[in-house]
């Protein structure tokens, strides 16, 4: 039997909480999945092992990126940013997401709240903007091969990554500003799992059609902008691969890229799904499949992702195998 914590007593009615209004409240209640109820307990069995895992994961090829001065060439730099982009993604949603599913629901405070809003889709842009880079560093990897070491070096993947930040800092600042501007608030329940922008602007009394159309506008420039340009990074890659004169020659200047493929699907098909079913199905999909679709699409890829590389990536089977016998070793 789980423990039966109950952070806050409810002193309103729905029908009374929903005729009041909040001026600037102190704390917010996340209440997780609408609809599961206790039943909700039992999905602890499934992002507990995601978190672990991206957690171990990340943190694993980390260490031998960081460990093997043979790994410190620009992919293997570029697949450490993605790695510790992934364990603040993970961090910044799963322990509040367990403790919810768990303990029942949590109060957060309004600042906490803002904060993780911030991080969660400034970490989300960063990781499609690494993805578009680990494209274009692919597409001169096979397309110029010769000139590769020239066009691509440590310092440039330094300044493409601070790049990167930058940009994800100045895009997702509006968020939380935008909903800070608020005064008043409808309730402090947030039927959902973390602190989502639209979950929370939901909750606003006040035009919120800023709001509404910068959301649409950033999920349009990010995501689409960089689809746009690993969609034309693999289109290079393709043409230059389909110039190579044996089909022993394309299989490996494809399977080089396979890796990479892998990772982009686990982070835009779930993306895509959560993306659609908030935008078009919202009377037709319930909203607890929405928010369990939102909450894989931050929690699957970075679960995943050391797993591609780290099983697919000879470098980095062979490094972990290496200190895994050493360890063995020792004992």
């Amino acid at each position: 039997m789980r423990p039966k914590l109950y952070p806050y007593r409810m002193t309103h009615s729905r029908t009374s909480q929903s005729n009041s209004t909040f001026q600037c409240p102190v704390f917010f209640i996340l209440t997780g999945i609408p609809g599961l109820g206790d039943r909700q307990t039992w999905l602890t069995l499934v992002f507990g092992p995601m978190y672990l895992l991206a957690l171990l994961g990340n943190a694993t090829l980390l260490t031998v990126i960081r460990i093997d001065s043979t790994l410190h060439q620009p992919m293997f730099l570029l697949l450490a940013t993605l790695a510790a982009t992934d364990l603040g993604l993970a961090t910044s949603i799963a322990p509040g997401l367990l403790a919810v599913l768990w303990f029942g629901p949590q109060s957060v405070q309004y600042t906490v709240c803002l904060i993780q809003m911030f991080f969660v889709h400034a970490l989300t842009a960063v990781e499609s903007g690494v993805l578009l880079a680990m494209a274009c560093d692919r597409a001169v990897a096979v397309g110029r091969p010769l000139h590769y070491p020239i066009l691509v070096t440590k310092a440039r993947v330094g300044y493409a990554v601070s790049a990167l930040t930058l940009k994800a800092v100045a895009i997702v600042v509006p968020f939380p500003l935008l909903v800070a501007r608020f005064e008043h608030f409808r309730a402090r329940i947030i039927h959902h799992a973390y602190c989502a922008h639209m979950a929370v602007v939901e909750l606003v009394v006040g035009n919120t059609r800023v709001n509404n159309l910068y959301g649409l506008a950033l999920s349009l420039a990010v995501s689409g902008v960089d689809i746009l340009g690993i969609a034309g990074s693999y289109g290079l890659i393709a043409h230059a691969v389909l110039r190579l004169p044996t089909w022993e020659a394309r299989a490996k200047a494809f399977g080089t890229c396979s890796s990479h493929i892998c990772v982009i699907l686990a982070f835009y098909v779930p993306g895509l799904f959560s993306y659609l079913t908030h935008r078009f199905g919202r009377h037709t999909v319930p909203k607890s499949v929405h928010i369990l679709l939102s909450n894989i699409y931050l929690l699957l890829p970075p679960a995943l992702n050391p797993l591609i590389y780290g099983v697919r990536t000879k470098q980095i089977r062979d490094r972990f195998l290496e200190m895994f016998k050493f360890r063995k070793k020792q004992f």
